[in-house]
This record gives structure tokens, C-alpha cells and sequence, in this order.
């Protein structure tokens, strides 16, 4: 009975020797996982500049259309918005449309296509803590909404005058549109069974708040009751601090849009570190 933990203490030893004496050493990792963080944000990245002309061009592509056709169709009629050319106003909304719905689809892709291929556990085996999957994930939908938004707005300047008022502006919503709709797509992903669900949240929540957050018009022509609602609406403060950005002037608060942003991401990223740790629909 005594035999077998002596047996397993010199094997252990034994190991450690030959450890030791090829040079091996167990990894030791401090408070965050930077290489593991890395490797995954990395990976993330890879995978969709893998195939650009799907990820990168084709949102261009869709989003110069939109410009296109409601150019064709109303600028002769709407004249100027709040004193700026109907077509300086409406192109900072599509390209931040651009960067949230490909954040969004960046995060849900990665997860959904890991879930069902049962790769997922190539993501959880690893030594990543919680919030290094989630960072991973979010960092690389946040990447790929900046790169799209980059590709867009680069694009869009040849056929329209745009000219940035407040670069901070700019900058601070584009990265805080970006992950906020990667996180969600993060919880979609984790909540999915099929790529059914994902649709459904696709079709019934992000669109209808992207086209209903004053991308396509000011706010201040809504009747006062949809004026109300319009200010709950999480997606008018993204385009609407982004667009001062560019053109100096906002139909809300700035101050207000910067705490709703940051207080929505806050939330979420918390939610999904709760889901991350508890394995949420990961784990058999």
C-alpha cells in the first residue's frame, strides 16, 4: 500500500531531473497571458485578412452603393442638413454602419464557425484566462471595424468632400462603435446554437437600430415622440458623436453619447467575462 505514492514521489522526481536536464522548464505566466492574448488576437486578425476581398473590399464596395444610390435619389432634394451638404452628413454614417456591422460579423463568424466544427475546445484548452478570450475576440473585431472604416472613409474622399472637425471625436467612437458591436456579437455568438440565431439577431436588432439611428437623416426632423425614443437608442450616439467628428456640430449631447458608450461597453465586456468563466454554452 506504501509502494505505490513512493513509486509515483521517484517518478515525479525523475521527471523533473530529465526536465532540468534537457532544458525544459514548465512556462510560468504573470497576472495576464500576453503571449496567449497575442497569439489569439493574431489569429483572429489572420483569419479574416485571409480573405480580404470578402472582409475588406466587399463592405466597401456595399457601403459606396448605399452612398451612390441616396445620392442619386435625394440630393437634389434634401439640400443642406443642419448647414452641411447632404453628402458630407450622410458619409460619415455609412462608414461607421461599415465598422459596426463588420465588428459585429467578425466576433459571431470566429465563435459560431468554432462552435459548430467542435474547434472550440482548440480556443478553451489553452492557458487563457476569461478576459483573454474576450479581449482576443473583441481586439480582432475591433481591428477589422477600423481596417473596413479605414478602407471606406479612404475610398469615399474621392468622391466626396469630407474634412475632420475633432479627431478625438473621431477616434474615440470609432473604437468604442467598433467594440461594442464586437462584444455583442461576442454574447450572440456564445448565446447561438445556429447560424439561424445569429440572423435573427442580425435582422431584428442591429439593422433596425443602425437604420434607425439617424445614419440617413437628423433626428431634429422626427416627429417629438420618435425624437424620444431615438435618444434610447444606443447606435444614434455612436453615429451621432462620430459624424461631429467630421462635420462640427451633433443632435445630442456629446457628453452624454461618450457615457452611454462607455457605460454600455463596461457592461457587456462584464457579461461576457460572467459567460467566458462559466462556460456558457462552451462546455459539454
Amino acid at each position: 500500500m506504501t509502494e505505490a505514492p513512493l513509486l509515483i514521489d521517484k517518478s515525479n522526481r525523475l521527471a523533473d531531473a530529465a526536465r532540468e536536464e534537457s532544458g525544459l522548464r514548465v512556462r510560468q505566466f504573470g497576472a495576464v497571458n500576453w503571449l496567449g492574448l497575442w497569439t489569439l488576437y493574431f489569429r483572429e486578425v489572420h483569419r479574416f485578412l485571409k480573405v480580404s476581398m470578402q472582409t475588406i473590399i466587399a463592405p466597401v464596395v456595399t457601403t459606396l452603393l448605399f452612398l451612390a444610390i441616396f445620392l442619386l435619389a435625394f440630393a437634389s432634394q434634401r439640400g443642406d442638413v443642419d448647414g452641411v451638404p447632404f453628402a458630407q452628413f450622410l458619409a460619415p454614417g455609412l462608414i461607421m454602419m461599415a465598422m459596426i456591422q463588420n465588428a459585429f460579423a467578425n466576433t459571431t463568424s470566429s465563435l459560431m464557425i468554432a462552435k459548430i466544427q467542435g474547434s472550440i475546445s482548440d480556443i478553451l484548452m489553452p492557458p487563457l484566462a476569461p478576459a483573454e478570450l474576450v479581449w482576443g475576440f473583441a481586439l480582432g473585431g475591433v481591428t477589422r471595424g477600423l481596417m473596413v472604416g479605414a478602407a471606406v472613409g479612404a475610398t469615399m474622399i474621392l468622391v466626396v468632400h469630407v474634412s475632420v472637425s475633432n479627431w478625438g471625436l473621431v477616434l474615440f467612437h470609432a473604437v468604442a462603435a467598433s467594440l461594442l458591436l464586437s462584444v455583442l456579437g461576442i454574447l450572440a455568438a456564445l448565446w447561438a446554437e445556429k447560424f439561424d440565431h445569429i440572423a435573427a439577431v442580425t435582422n431584428f436588432l442591429v439593422m433596425p437600430l443602425s437604420f434607425l439611428s439617424g445614419t440617413f437623416y437628423s433626428i431634429d426632423r422626427l416627429p417629438e415622440a420618435f425624437h424620444f425614443v431615438a435618444n434610447f437608442n444606443p447606435f444614434f450616439y455612436m453615429i451621432d458623436g462620430f459624424r461631429a467628428g467630421f462635420i462640427g456640430h451633433a443632435d445630442g449631447s456629446l457628453t452624454l453619447g461618450i457615457a452611454v458608450m462607455v457605460g454600455i461597453n463596461v457592461v457587456l465586456l462584464a457579461l461576457t467575462h460572467i459567460l467566458f468563466a462559466r462556460g456558457y454554452k462552451l462546455k459539454a
